[in-house]
């Protein structure tokens, strides 16, 4: 298992990540200014305010270390040929945000020879923040939007949860759920009894599973890199996994050309992954 990250470099990180919440919330309260990428997704002035605020604070933090963005990533993503890079989504769940839904997160993980290392998830509208412990395992607190990590209260350790007999509860994606991930469902269904299904948007699901509030989180559809490594690195910790559609490793190959996850499924209980 790769080492933790010293105690310093995650909290100064995660004090950069909830620097970036404050202004993605100051944003919200104003004007999003939403606007429509040419792959057709939205972006708005706060994806674009917090980016600025964390790829400085990666940068300061970590030198030399190659930064990949969502809205940085076509020139950023040349940089990333080495055995590490941080992986950046400044806001996870852009529908949501501009929805006026409290479902969005901001992810940054680091990629060390194509497994994530470790990884910070904030919820600005929650006041959470799920990352990988610095002493090792993984945990979640509250933590003002803005405020330094010495601020956070209720902080405590998450594991995942053995597969239950029955009353698998399965977080699905509210803005890309897809007849893929609804055939896999029924399949689960087959196996372990009835099905609950948890909705919403972002990286919150990778998390949902990380604390062991839902045993299963199937993405059929395609994504990308930046939006999936900084939770792995959570669910991994806490004792979960996270594989292909087909049950192999998945991997994150550095070059611009690897960015895009064709889908995945998440386990709270690796002992699950051959049992279905």
């Amino acid at each position: 298992m790769t080492a933790p990250p010293d105690t310093a470099l995650i909290d100064g990180l995660t004090t950069i990540v909830s620097q970036a919440a404050a202004a993605i919330l100051s944003i919200r309260a104003k004007a999003l200014d939403t606007r429509t990428k040419a792959d057709q997704s939205p972006v708005t002035a706060a994806d674009e305010a917090s980016e600025a605020i964390i790829m400085e604070g990666v940068a300061r933090l970590m030198p030399g270390v190659p930064i990949i963005s969502e809205e940085a990533n076509a020139r950023a993503a040349a940089g990333a040929v080495g055995s590490d890079f941080v992986l950046i989504d400044p806001v996870d769940g852009t529908r949501e945000l501009v929805a006026g839904r409290d479902e969005f997160t901001i992810n940054l993980g680091l990629v060390r020879a194509g497994q994530p290392a470790f990884g910070i998830v904030a919820a600005p509208a929650l006041g959470l923040v799920w990352r990988t412990a610095p002493g090792g395992g993984a945990e979640r607190f509250r933590l003002p939007p803005g405020a330094a990590v010495d601020a956070a209260s209720e902080v405590a350790p998450i594991k995942t949860r053995a597969m239950p007999k029955s009353g698998v509860v399965a977080a699905v994606s509210r803005s890309h759920f897809d007849p893929a991930t609804d055939a896999f469902l029924t399949q689960l269904g087959t196996r372990f009894g009835a099905v609950t299904r948890l909705a919403s948007g972002s990286a919150i699901k990778l998390c949902r599973v990380a604390e062991g509030a839902a045993d299963v989180y199937p993405r059929l559809a395609p994504t990308h890199q930046w939006d999936v490594a900084a939770g792995h690195a959570i669910l991994a910790a806490a004792g979960g996994t996270v594989t292909t559609p087909d049950r192999s490793t998945l991997s994150y190959p550095p070059g611009a050309d690897a960015l895009r996850v064709p889908g995945f499924i998440a386990w709270g209980d690796p002992s699950a992954v051959c049992r279905l």
